[in-house]
Parts: C-alpha cells; structure tokens; sequence
C-alpha cells in the first residue's frame, strides 16, 4: 500500500493530499473553519468505504459470472451517542435474481475498508 501524505496548501484547513501519482485536496466546510475547497475527512473516509463496496460487488460478480452491469453505492455518516453511523443505500443493476442481487450487496458489506473499518485499528508512530 502506498504512502498517504496530506500538507498544508493555502486556506485555514485546506490539505494537499498525495497518494503514489495522486494529488486530493480536503478541507473543511465554512461552518467548520475552512473554506470547502475539498471534501472533509469523514466525506473522504465514506469515499474510500463506498468504493471499496462498489469494486468488491463488481469483483465478485465477475468472479461467479454474474450479468451486473452497474454498482452504486450512497453513505451518510453521523455521529450519534459516541458512535459514528453509516447508512447505506446500494443499488445493483443487472440480470440478476434476488438471491444473486441479495448476495452481491452482502458481499460488498464485506469489502476490505469495512472490515478494516470494523477491526480495531491501533495507530503506531512511524520510527
């Protein structure tokens, strides 16, 4: 997995962040102090989830020859009671019965990121 550098580039909050070949920017809503010039670091956290959903519906379906022509995948995130919820609405498109359209969308709940995201996560300095 590449590195991820994010760095101060102009505004209050705005971040460059750099990814391999990749450059994303983030920020912070006005509300928040920033001057929205990217997404928020939750919005990019459900970016990475989402997509990570989409291409293992897409990877699995190719995998059992399935006839799946199209993925998408919406979040929300909210913070509740300590809690950081996500709703999720996935929306599968394709020649495919319920069972098949029931298991690809199980099957994406399953992704890396969510099972990262499930897992506890223990953050180390690098050295």
């Amino acid at each position: 997995m590449r590195e991820v550098r994010s760095i101060t580039t102009g505004g209050p909050l705005r971040q460059s962040i750099q990814i391999g070949p990749h450059t994303l920017a983030a920020d912070e809503s006005e509300a928040k102090g920033g001057n929205d010039e990217g997404p928020e670091p939750h919005e990019l956290l459900l970016s990475a989830l989402a997509s990570c959903m989409a291409m293992t519906m897409q990877a699995y379906a190719k995998h059992k020859g399935l006839a799946l022509r199209q993925v998408e995948v919406r979040l929300r995130g909210r913070h509740e009671d300590g809690t950081f919820v996500i709703e999720r609405d996935v929306k599968v498109e394709g020649d495919l019965d319920e069972a098949q359209r029931a298991r690809v969308i199980e099957i994406g709940g399953r992704c890396p990121v969510a099972r990262t995201l499930s897992a506890p996560v223990r953050m180390a300095d690098a050295g």
